[in-house]
């Protein structure tokens, strides 16, 4: 027998998922000596045996690792023998400024469900936890994740957690948020009256009578509080938007179980495994059953989730609803609260009661949403159970911050060759938002040790990102919007070479001084190339169009056709605009004021949606493409002309052909099919003429815009057919959430190289 001792270095998503415990168990099977350690870089394995089993024993490591666990590398080194006598766990410790990875949330296990049921102690203790759930991130303060690390420390374990929490085998081993009913958090219910309830049975009997009897409550979450209602209550929900300020865009839900989503919405297999995931995200399904019109307000899919906290299966186990509204608790346009006194005093005119918890929740987090399209899981908004986890480049990346963009904006910080991206943050033109920017780089910077050494932001001097990045007094690197986003899907996927990059969304500031967003560009980490766009229109008012995307039909057909035309035509496509607006528009045009020219694919869109009568006044960002998309016909194979002329696509004759469309009583799902086809095509035959002058296969789909399924299934099963590799988001949102993953892969690869561009 040939006994061997090694160090085994585990780096990755490796701590607060039970991987010590997971470890102990393995060695004890595999008759390892040694010991497992947590550390700030890692988990450390010293371990000595028979050369065999320890062979066995790694190879389980990568096989049978925890399901919230990722193992980014296994290093080992041959060790003199120590002479272990057996295997053993040590305390935690920290050895340099190098960090390992911070769990997400996880969902509550099925286990921990039924120690609820079962063990003395924890009957019916809604905060119920182990290694292999419960909060994470969302309770952390500083590395390494233990309990006197997070928001736990102040309560103190009882003698059965303790012996629990200390005891190897048990599931509950250095689980940080251990507790029970004797020892842990604990719910208040606040009364619209000043009355505050703290028995837990009384406050479930009370929740239960509010919610199935029409009111709104309010509801601390794992990341924040939950504004809810029942979902079948038409009344309710739309007292909840009036309240809320929330006047047209979806809300999600949470079904009590799968079998409920199955009755009311269409879920095929990977759809229904990623709602049943650890990380239970909002998953956008279509309808099968109508559900109430204030739900998705006309929208023919619905975000839907599962429960994930205790207390959720505890509420449906008593409630005659099968489902919830769940929108997050914030007022419109800000974050989402997570201070109980907070929630009390900002909710008091909107919900009936506000349902509270005496843990601190100290890292904010929205709920994450995505979908699935071509088989893949494809995250729109990264938050809850996504984030912190990192994205790994194969370029140096410490000391890089990355500012993002000015919507739905997300940050990213390096270390060493991974990626940090934060938490939702949201749109920073809000001051609230903001504040909640400045603080999450801080504690970024404090819980990953970074030490920021260089900026990279956008091209555009007015986002607040690029405001922010610049007064840090760093070495700045400004980035094209529409790079960025071709950077940030290849480095998800480890691409470093040229690439055709298809970027289409709505707002991008172009190196020209223009606003950019139907893009074609031969790029690599480096810089870019733009060969191809569609064809510059003016956009009247600026942003006021994403707004009113009725500016932006009358501002195309004005373009193609000119004014007497659109006069011409004026009543019978534009009928619900006041004479006075369509004549001060027409000015604009004629005179060039306030009229910036755009490539826009989101402004396309908004023509298009505005002519066929699907959305002509929008009351959130994107509603307009988002309802043609909703209305488009399945089954329609027909697409209108364009033309290529030069470095410009021209929709002229698709114009065309939708106005004889409308006249001859074409019904808008044909006509917004045969838009959509339209766009696949085009992206078909330029993406076919830039590989013949290039030789380039590989094809990137990023922007926004390709968070419609239609375009981005489409595109993509056009484009392998016709032989190209295509790559597109699925762990980082294509829409601006997932720019600053672009950003700082290109300005590590350009610090790399020492090719800085000036635009």
């Amino acid at each position: 027998m040939i006994v061997e001792a090694y160090k085994i270095e585990i780096k990755g998503l490796v701590q607060g998922v039970g991987f010590r415990p997971f470890i102990y168990k393995l060695a004890k099977r595999h008759s390892i000596r040694g010991n497992v350690e947590n550390n700030n870089e890692g988990v450390l394995v010293q371990a000595e045996g028979n050369r065999n089993h320890l062979q066995q024993f790694i190879k389980a490591m990568k096989a049978e690792a925890p399901v919230a666990s990722k193992i980014a590398a296994i290093n080992i080194k041959v060790e003199p023998i120590t002479g272990f006598e057996n295997f053993s766990i040590l305390p935690s410790h920290s050895y340099s400024n190098e960090i390992t990875e911070v769990s997400p949330d996880i969902a509550v296990c099925d286990d921990c469900l039924e120690d609820m049921k079962s063990q003395p102690h924890r009957i019916d203790y809604p905060f119920t936890n182990c290694t292999h759930c419960g909060p994470r991130f969302s309770i952390i303060k500083v590395l390494p994740y233990d309990r006197h690390n997070t928001t736990m420390a102040p309560f103190k374990m009882c003698d059965t957690c303790h012996s629990e929490y200390t005891d190897v085998p048990d599931r509950r081993f250095h689980a940080q948020p251990v507790a029970c009913n004797h020892c842990g958090p604990r719910y208040s219910l606040h009364l619209s009256n000043g009355e505050i309830l703290d028995d837990f049975e009384t406050i479930l009997k009370k929740v239960v009578r509010l919610l199935d009897g029409g009111k709104i409550l309010a509801m601390k979450g794992l990341g924040g509080f939950h504004l809810s209602c029942n979902a079948f209550n038409e009344d309710t929900i739309r007292l909840l938007r009036l309240k809320k300020n929330r006047e047209g865009k979806p809300l999600a839900v949470m079904f009590a179980n799968v079998e409920t989503v199955r009755n009311y919405l269409h879920v095929n297999t990977e759809e229904e495994k990623l709602l049943q995931s650890w990380r239970r995200p909002i998953v956008l399904l279509r309808e099968k059953k109508p559900m109430p019109f204030s739900v998705s307000n006309g929208l023919n899919t619905v975000g839907a989730m599962l429960p994930y906290m205790p207390f959720h299966y505890q509420l449906f186990e008593k409630l005659r609803t099968p489902a919830l509204v769940m929108t997050s608790g914030n007022l419109s346009g800000e974050p989402v609260i997570i201070d109980n006194e907070k929630a009390v005093e900002k909710f008091a005119g909107i919900a009936d009661d506000v349902l509270t918890y005496n843990r601190e929740i100290y890292n904010r987090l929205d709920d994450s949403v995505c979908m699935v399209v071509n088989g893949k899981e494809r995250v729109i908004r990264r938050s809850r159970a996504y984030v912190p986890a990192s994205i790994t480049l194969s370029h140096n990346t410490e000391g890089l911050f990355a500012a993002g963009a000015e919507l739905v904006n997300c940050f990213a910080v390096g270390k060493g060759n991974k990626v940090l991206l934060s938490q939702y943050i949201g749109d920073l033109k809000n001051p609230e938002t903001l504040d909640f920017y400045t603080e999450s780089f801080q504690r970024f910077r404090h819980l990953f040790r970074f030490k920021p050494s260089l900026a990279a932001a956008d091209l555009h001097p007015d986002y607040f990102s690029t405001k922010f990045a610049m007064e840090t007094g760093m070495p700045i690197e400004l980035i094209q919007h529409h790079h960025a986003h071709i950077a940030s899907c290849m480095a998800e996927h480890n691409l470093d070479e040229k690439v055709i990059g298809v970027s289409f969304d709505g707002t991008g500031l172009g190196t020209d001084g223009k606003i950019w967003g139907g893009e074609f560009l031969i790029c690599d980490l480096i810089d870019f190339e733009r060969p191809f766009h569609f064809e510059n229109i003016l956009q009247p008012g600026g942003d006021l169009t994403i707004r009113q995307p009725w500016r932006m039909a009358v501002s195309s057909l004005y373009h193609y056709f000119g004014e007497d035309f659109l006069r011409k035509m004026q009543g019978e496509l534009f009928p619900y605009v006041e004479q006075e607006a369509f004549d001060m528009v027409l000015i604009m045009l004629k005179n060039r004021i306030n009229c910036p020219e755009t490539s826009s694919a989101g402004r396309l869109f908004d023509a298009v949606s505005a002519l066929t009568g699907v959305c002509t006044e929008a009351s959130y960002h994107a509603e307009a493409p988002m309802r043609l998309e909703s209305v488009a016909a399945e089954n329609v194979r027909d697409s209108y002309p364009f033309t290529i002329q030069e470095d410009q696509i021209s929709f002229k004759p698709m114009f065309s052909g939708l106005i004889d469309d409308l006249e001859n009583g074409k019904s808008s799902s044909v006509i917004s099919a045969k838009f959509h086809n339209t766009v696949v095509t085009v992206v078909e035959k330029i993406v076919e003429k830039l590989s013949v002058t290039t030789g380039l296969k590989k094809v990137i789909l990023s922007g926004g815009s390709f968070q419609n399924k239609i375009l981005l299934k489409n595109t993509e099963i056009l484009l392998r057919k016709k032989g190209f590799e295509v790559y597109s988001q699925e762990q980082v949102p294509s829409n601006d959430g997932g720019i600053a993953l672009g950003q700082l892969a290109i300005a590590a690869r350009r610090r790399e190289t020492g090719k800085s561009i000036k635009y």
